[in-house]
This record gives C-alpha cells, structure tokens and sequence, in this order.
C-alpha cells in the first residue's frame, strides 16, 4: 500500500504546527499535551520526510534518464534509481507501521495481578515463578515493580500477588500477557514423578494518568476484617483488613496490609484500575469485530500460553509460536522474544485492517 504525497504532506505539517505552537505554549497543561503530542508525531514526520526526499531524487534520477543528454550522468542516474528503488519499499512499510493507531494507554503504568488457578501448592509456585519472570523483564527494561498486595504461601509462592509498574511504554509491552498461562511439570510434592497441569492468571491493568474515574461514595460498600497471618505473634488481632465492593458491577478489591488507612487507598487504587480496565475492554471488544487478526482481548479467561518443563518449550496458542527456551524465559532473559512477537502480529493486524478501510 503506498502512501500518497498529500498524506505524509498532512502529518508533516501537524508536526510543524504542534512544534510552533509548543515554542508559544505558556499554559502547563497545554505544554504537557502538546509536549506528549510532538514527542508520538517526530518519529513519523522524519520518516515522512525521508520518504518524500527518496520520491524526489527518483524522480529527478528518472527525468535524467529521459532526457539522456549526458551518458555519464545517465549511468549515475540508473545506479541511483536501482538504490533508490531498493530503498523505497522498506521505507514505505517503516512508516505505515508508525502510522498504525496506537493504544493511547501504551505509555500508561499498569497493575500487574497473578493470581494461582487449578492446582493447589503447585499453582501457587507457578504463580510466584510469573511474578519472578515480570520482575526480571521489568529490571531489563528500566522499569519500577511495587508490590502492594501478596497473599503468600510457606513454600514459596502466591496464592495472589498485585504489584505497580512503572516506566516508559510499559503497558504497551505488557497489554498482551492478559490470560490463562499454564505449566505442565513434574510438582516438587510430587514423589512418583507425574506430570501435572496446573494454572495462574495474569491481568494487566493499565493506570492512565490524566483519566478522571468517577467513583460515586454510595456506589461503594467498605467491609473490614482481620487480616490473616502466619500465626502466633504475626496474627494481626485488629480489623486492619479492608473489602471494597463498587455495588454497580460488583468488582471487588480486598486489602491486607497493617494499616486500614493504607488499606483504603490500597483498594480504591485497584479499584479505579479494575473499573478503567472494564471500560476498556467493551471499547475493544468493538474494536476486536472489526480487527478479527487480533493478537487477543486480554480477556483472563482466555487460554494463552503453555509453559512445558519435559520439552523445555514455551507455546503461545494466539500466534503459533513455540520457542524452545523455557528457563531462559521464565527467567525473563528471553521472555522480550515472546513479546516482541506479539506486538508483531498486532502491528500487521493493524496494517491490514488500514489497507482494508
């Protein structure tokens, strides 16, 4: 699919509005807009630029060429067309691919739920070896991990844990990881040596800046309770514990740490993000009906990925892809591969839904 002259005209030219207008700009909230605004158009309008400068010199290597005057500038024309004509195509794709729309909460931090599905103690342990693989690919990628809510196990593991994080692009990176993740290995309780399946899901929640959630106080029912501990001195005999129920679609959000105070904010916190997530997802799934090479919704009930230990392979059912390479991603070292493939597949999804509009 080429792309017309007037088009990489238009986006240039918005380019050069916001960055005017950004010189000029004295309201703080303009600036941080225009600011965010110039920073996804440069990318775009540099490659718009270098497209238009590779069209002209073709063109002008193309009118030496009929005109045929001089042979020596003929000859270095013809080798300047077959570069420039080389070039073009990469060119072109480049930046179709910069003008795909992106999902406005790509830079967005995000909260990170795993929680233990089938299983029992080894679902746990498999939910604590996905929140290990999160935290080292965050690590690799400058991010922050916070963790906020962990309901442990003596083993090792999580019955549930949630954790904030933070950085550059992280829910754009993250978005597709939403899902049903499954291993199949021999459980360390296990002393005949069967394989056994078992489950943990992950949620990514993306936490926007700037998006207002109106939480209403009579759409909210605040419980509290004892929070539950390892025993003996650790029992917390106080009712520090806080559930928050939003009564008009029933999410529910529970918050164990010491303090009730940090428990509310805690809550309202996953709240905000869980009722945000929730608009976001019947917005996609519109979007999904037109866009139906989607990697996936992010819907949690959804079976993504299958992490077996006797093969040593990671299969991610969405896009076909195994990868051999089981340690060195559930460390987190190889897990970018995975998702490096996934935004691939969303990129192409939505490159051919452009071509078809």
């Amino acid at each position: 699919m080429s792309i017309h002259d007037a088009k990489l005209d238009r986006v240039i030219d918005r380019f050069d509005q916001v960055e005017a207008r950004l010189g000029a700009a004295a309201d703080v909230g303009e600036i941080v807009s225009l600011s965010r605004e110039h920073a996804e158009l440069k990318p775009v309008a540099e490659k718009a630029r270098e497209l238009k400068a590779v069209r002209e010199n073709l063109r002008q290597a193309e009118a030496i060429i009929t005109d045929g005057f001089d042979r020596d500038m003929v000859e270095l024309a013809e080798q300047e067309r077959l570069h420039l004509r080389a070039a073009l195509p990469d060119l072109e794709r480049e930046l179709q691919r910069l003008l795909v729309p992106k999902d406005r909460d790509d830079d967005a931090p995000i909260m990170l739920e795993i929680r233990a599905g089938t299983g029992g103690v080894e679902a746990a342990l498999f939910a604590g070896d996905l929140f290990r693989m999160y935290k080292r690919y965050a690590s690799l990628q400058g991010w922050k991990v916070d963790v906020i809510e962990a309901n442990r196990i003596e083993s090792g593991g999580f019955r549930e844990i949630v954790a904030s994080v933070t950085g550059k692009g992280v829910f754009g990176n993250m978005k597709f990881e939403s899902g049903v993740h499954r291993v199949q290995r021999v459980p360390v309780t296990e002393s005949g040596g069967r394989i056994h399946t078992s489950a943990a899901t992950v949620a990514v929640l993306p936490e926007p800046e700037n998006v207002e959630i109106d939480i209403r106080d009579e759409d909210i029912r605040i419980d509290t309770m004892r929070a539950s501990g390892a025993g003996g001195q650790h029992v917390n005999k106080t009712e520090s514990a806080v559930r928050m129920t939003h009564l008009p679609t029933g999410i529910m959000v529970v918050s164990s740490e010491k303090s009730q105070h940090q428990n509310r904010a805690i809550a309202m916190q996953v709240l905000k993000a869980r009722l945000y997530e929730k608009e976001r997802q019947e917005k996609e799934e519109e979007r999904a009906a037109e866009r139906k090479g989607q990697v996936g919704s992010g819907d949690r009930s959804e079976r993504i990925r299958t992490y077996n230990f006797p093969q040593g392979r990671v299969s991610d059912h969405r896009i076909n892809l195994t990868l051999h390479k089981l340690d060195d991603i559930l460390a987190g070292d190889a897990l970018n591969e995975v998702i490096d493939a996934l935004l691939a597949e969303d990129q192409a999804a939505g490159l051919a839904a452009m071509e078809n509009a």
